[in-house]
């Protein structure tokens, strides 16, 4: 088993399959365990409940059609899978939409994820924006904020208390005596959100932050800030506050001016990468499930796999530039 170490800066990661028919059991070994061969410092699950198919919410736009068209694999389960493959690289989730679990139950589940990972979890939380996923777990939207830092608060304390207790406006939590125990002693809890008042959670709350799949540098540096000004008023050290850039990638030839970030060559990405560190962020993850010449109702999974290896062999931190 790995020992229990804190999380590089400047890391880089990658986003497992988990969309798309190249995203089945074997290609994730592959992929997570080239992944950790080539030095990457973690993997990411992403959620998604379901996929209307009628919808008037403009969030589910034609852009995620192709990646959805086979459906997104269950995240947790995933990610203990992928424990059991591998040795060293961490394992986060990039997030979790929290009011549709049970708080004690899912705070079961994340703590033997990181006892079987040997202290490797990174666990991204959110509040869920999609109203007919809230209606498929029988939950209203009105408050989801609300709930979801009631039940942040249980998680946390089933996992860093020995006895743990709450009683809340959703849920309760009789005194009780909190067993198994998991490896890292303090919650690894990423918030999630885009806004001001979502940085100034995970600032106060969190270990750090993680940012939505499409983003852009000015957007990282503002969060960045907007993170540790806030564990700056709540008393706390913003030292060792992680800022998670999710990349959504889109590889293919070079792009003019005006490109959006993680689209274009391998050249272009990785400049992106740079500049997203030079902004602030301690860990960009690179996530392939949304190019459509990936993950598309077309695309070979044997090409698609090949495309993301030669990638991730490019991209390779080793062949990225020091930190500075």
């Amino acid at each position: 088993m790995s020992e229990v170490s804190e999380p590089a800066t400047r890391a880089l990661g990658v986003g497992v399959p988990l969309s798309g028919a190249w995203a089945t059991p074997a290609t994730q070994v592959r992929v997570a365990q080239q992944a950790e061969a080539l030095g990457y410092q973690s993997l990411w699950t992403f959620t998604r409940l379901l996929f209307p198919l009628q919808s008037d919410d403009a969030e589910w736009s034609s852009d995620f059609q192709p990646a959805f068209h086979h459906g997104v694999a269950e995240p947790l389960v995933t990610l203990g899978y992928l424990a059991g493959r591998t040795e060293r690289i961490r394992l986060g989730i990039s997030v979790l939409n929290a009011p549709f679990f049970a708080p004690a139950v899912l705070a079961k589940q994340l703590i033997q994820l990181d006892r079987v990972s040997a202290g490797r979890l990174d666990a991204g939380l959110a509040q869920g924006w999609s109203e007919e996923e809230f209606r498929a777990v029988g939950l209203p939207m009105e408050r989801r904020v609300a709930r979801t830092l009631e039940y942040v608060e249980v998680l946390r304390r089933m996992w860093e208390e020995d006895q743990a207790e709450f009683k809340g406006e959703f849920t309760e939590l009789p005194r009780t005596l909190v067993r198994p125990r998991p490896v890292q002693p303090r919650f690894p809890l990423l918030l999630g959100g885009s806004t001001e008042k979502a940085w100034t959670r995970a600032g106060r709350l969190a270990q750090g932050w993680v940012s939505p799949g499409f983003v852009t540098v000015a957007e990282v540096a503002d969060a960045a800030s907007g993170v540790r000004a806030a564990a700056e008023r709540a008393g706390r050290s913003p030292d060792g506050l992680r800022i998670v850039v999710r990349a959504t990638v889109f590889l293919g030839p070079a792009l003019g001016s005006g490109r959006a970030p993680f689209n274009g060559s391998i050249a272009q990405i990785r400049s992106d990468i740079e500049q997203m560190h030079d902004a602030g962020a301690t860990e960009v993850f690179l996530d392939f499930n949304f190019d459509p010449r990936i993950v598309g109702p077309d695309a070979d999974p044997a090409e698609s796999l090949g495309r993301v290896g030669e990638a991730l062999g490019a991209l390779a931190p080793a062949a990225l530039p020091a930190a500075r």
